[in-house]
């Protein structure tokens, strides 16, 4: 339910009004799409409207407790997931281990020699790497969805995964797999643009009035073009085809070499994509608003796109396509913690990396000593997901 707006509260031209205010002083009767206002969503044409519920302003801080909570989250994801595999290894031990790894803390776990290279040189990248890809998919899902303001907006929805995907498929089929290391990350992130402009362009060329919801529309279309290409290049090199099904299926066991990869993108989108939760929350009252407080909106979308898609595409360089983990997180965190950019961003990026561990986990375990890949679990978690949001969202008419 919608909570009544307090009267008197709209943001006028000319008034002084901080940007920091801006999410929680939104027009009467207007989302403001950051959860602390309410009323109907009234121009942005996405057919579907955001849940408020009238948090108010403080809750647009990033609560210490909600941020200790998920910090706890995380760290129990990686130590279930350092302790899963074939060999057992002493919990205590474990916990010994990761207290050993923090600055400035030396503990002797009593781990024998065998076990500390099992740890570090197997399950802690795997770790790692789920992690970073978790986070950097969903972080990116949450940049989407404030910039296009629209609730099922997310990596895949867009084109920007396809995009990258084909790209990185063709780097494959043509270079044989000989391309550098540093080649994929770009291939990738030149495919995410790609895929996302595409769209853009597509929705763009549909006509006025479209919105967002043209936009979404658009990169559905253009994800199911890119993807069929993407098998087409799959048939020219028969013998690359369970390698790069393999990839398709998403994978996160590329031990240190893709952690290391990753690591520089991923620095680079997320500090970028946090330091603009503040500029999305303002965007998110509408265009004119954010206007009359000086806000570009234009170069905050531009920007955000381009952070969102760099670390789409280099989650998608070094663990295939793994869906659905930018749609789940960001709604998980709305409901829990707050709808502000300024939470949702930072509390999305650690639920996306305790997320993609446990669903790691599950892979590695649910048909153990196989392995499941983990685009399949992530698929089992999200599409019930996206069907209960899309039953719970109310729609409006565009």
């Amino acid at each position: 339910m919608l909570s009544p707006r307090p009267e008197g509260r709209g943001i006028r031209p000319g008034h002084p009004v901080s940007p920091g205010d801006a999410a929680s002083e939104s027009s009467p009767g207007t989302d403001t799409g950051t959860g602390e206002g309410a009323g109907t969503d009234t121009g942005t044409g996405t057919g579907v409207t955001w849940e408020a519920g009238g948090q108010g302003r403080q809750a647009a801080r990033l609560n210490p407790l909600v941020t200790l909570s998920a910090v706890g989250v995380l760290l129990a994801s990686m130590f279930a997931g350092l302790l899963a595999g074939a060999a057992g290894i002493a919990p205590r031990g474990v916990m010994l281990q990761m207290l050993d790894w923090l600055p400035f803390v030396s503990v002797d776990s009593g781990l024998a020699p065998v076990e500390l290279g099992l740890l570090t040189e197997l399950r802690l990248p795997r770790v790692l790497l789920a992690a970073i890809v978790g986070g950097l998919l969903a972080v990116a899902g949450a940049g989407y969805q404030g910039v296009f303001r629209n609730p099922l907006a997310d990596p895949y929805l867009l084109g920007a995964a396809a995009g990258a995907g084909l790209t990185t498929t063709a780097a494959i089929v043509f270079t044989g797999g000989d391309i550098e290391a540093i080649g994929i990350p770009a291939a990738a992130f030149a495919g995410a643009v790609g895929g996302v402009l595409l769209a853009y362009a597509l929705g763009s060329a549909a006509g006025r009035g479209g919105g967002t919801a043209t936009l979404v529309l658009a990169g559905v279309a253009v994800t199911s073009f890119l993807t069929a290409i993407q098998t087409f290049l799959q048939q020219l090199r028969v013998e690359e085809l369970q390698r790069i099904y393999a990839w398709i299926l998403g994978d996160v066991g590329g031990g240190w070499a893709q952690v290391t990869l990753v690591a520089p993108y991923a620095a680079v989108s997320v500090v970028v994509m946090l330091l603009h939760g503040r500029l999305l929350d303002v965007l998110s009252v509408g265009d004119d608003e954010a206007v009359t407080l000086g806000l570009n909106a234009a170069r905050v979308r531009l920007v955000v796109l381009l952070a969102a898609s760099l670390a789409t595409a280099a989650a998608v360089a070094v663990s295939g396509l793994i869906g659905f983990v930018g749609l789940v997180v960001p709604h998980v965190v709305r409901r829990l913690a707050g709808a502000s950019y300024r939470i949702v961003l930072p509390i999305s990026l650690i639920g996306g990396a305790a997320f993609l561990i446990l669903a790691d986990l599950v892979a590695r375990t649910v048909l153990a000593p196989a392995e499941l890949p983990i685009g399949v679990v992530t698929a089992f978690v999200g599409a019930p997901f996206f069907v209960a949001v899309l039953r719970v969202t109310r729609r409006v008419e565009t």
